[in-house]
């Protein structure tokens, strides 16, 4: 059989602990999709390696993202900025 190496297996399990995920919290069979109840409260929850336990509670998705993508809520770093491309012939241009 071609069965990966458990190791494989352990290291790729190992990478997803700390993962936080949004649920939102809705009453009985209700909608589970976050488009659909923007407003609702969310519970976050995170993976210890075996089961999601609660970490911590948002009051809408916009509040949830915030925790859950906190890098997005960063300015971009300043860096150069790219320099125009100069007047040439190369192949990569149009015909004038």
């Amino acid at each position: 059989m071609d069965d990966e190496p458990l190791r494989n297996w352990a290291e790729r399990r190992d990478a997803k602990i700390g993962r936080l995920r949004a649920v939102p919290v809705v009453s009985g069979d209700g909608p589970r999709a976050s488009h659909l109840n923007p407003e609702a409260p969310r519970a976050i929850e995170r993976w210890n390696g075996h089961m999601w336990e609660p970490y911590g509670f948002a009051a809408n998705l916009a509040e949830a993202k915030a925790v859950l993508y906190p890098e997005a809520g960063e300015p971009p770093p300043a860096g150069p900025v790219p320099k125009p491309l100069g007047s040439g012939t190369g192949k990569h241009r149009k015909p004038r």
